[in-house]
C-alpha cells in the first residue's frame, strides 16, 4: 500500500520532533564575533540616519507621557496605593513583633 503525502508528512513530523533543537544563525556565532557584527550594524544605521538617538530630553518626555497615561486610570492608581499601604502595615507589624521578641530576650539574659 502506498502512503499519501499527508501520511508521509505526519511520519516526518513525528520523527523530527524527537531530535534535539539545533542552534542556528546568530545563536551559533561566537559571542565576540557577534558583538563585532552588531556594532557594525549600529554604526551603519547611525551613518545612514536610520538609528534613533534617545537623549535625556526625549527620555524625560517619554516618561512623562507614560506616567500621565498610567495615572489617568484612577482605579489602577487606587489599587497600587492600597497594596503599598497594606505592605507597609505588614512591615510595621513584623517590625513591632521583632522588637518585642528582642526586648523579651534581653530581659531574660
Amino acid at each position: 500500500m502506498q502512503e499519501s503525502p499527508a501520511q508521509i508528512a505526519t511520519t516526518t513530523a513525528e520523527t523530527t520532533t524527537t531530535l534535539p533543537k539545533q542552534r542556528r544563525g546568530f545563536a551559533v556565532m561566537d559571542p565576540d564575533k557577534l558583538r563585532v557584527v552588531c556594532a557594525r550594524g549600529g554604526q551603519t544605521a547611525h551613518a545612514l540616519g536610520r538609528a534613533h538617538r534617545f537623549d535625556t530630553e526625549k527620555a524625560s518626555q517619554a516618561g512623562k507621557k507614560g506616567g500621565a497615561t498610567v495615572s489617568a486610570d484612577r482605579s489602577h492608581m487606587a489599587e497600587i496605593g492600597s497594596r503599598g499601604g497594606k505592605a507597609k502595615k505588614g512591615y510595621r507589624e513584623r517590625q513591632a513583633a521583632r522588637c518585642q521578641a528582642e526586648a523579651e530576650t534581653t530581659q531574660i539574659g
